[in-house]
């Protein structure tokens, strides 16, 4: 089968828009968290966060028909690149040389991914 482009960015979008989702939980875990189920559900920032998720797989299911799993999903993969940039934009979260190389190994791995295709 082949993996069509489409797929691949349907894939791309669908990480980036995941990846506010754990931002949206962190938020939600402030002092006044709470695991009582009434409360959680009263808890804005989780229910963005969990809105996140399900928006992104609107977009990740459909691409799953355009092209191998074993090529799409590691796109995927994306979404920790997407989320340590935006811990460190949206939650003044600190980079280090170590997170840093991660990335690259990440991206790295992706690109031969992609051009396995």
């Amino acid at each position: 089968m082949v993996t069509h482009l489409w797929a691949i960015g349907l894939v791309l979008i669908s990480s980036f828009i995941a990846a506010m989702g754990p931002i949206f939980l962190k938020k939600g875990t402030n002092k006044e968290f709470s695991l009582h189920p009434k409360k959680m559900l009263r808890n804005k920032n989780l229910i963005i966060g969990g809105t996140f998720y399900l928006i992104a797989s609107l977009f990740f299911i459909p691409a799953l028909r355009g092209g191998e799993l074993s090529v799409l999903f590691p796109f995927a993969a994306t979404i920790y690149v997407w989320v340590a940039l935006f811990s460190v934009k949206f939650l003044k979260e600190k980079m280090n040389l170590i997170k840093w190389v991660s990335i690259f190994f990440i991206i790295a791995g992706i690109v031969l991914v992609g051009l396995g295709m």
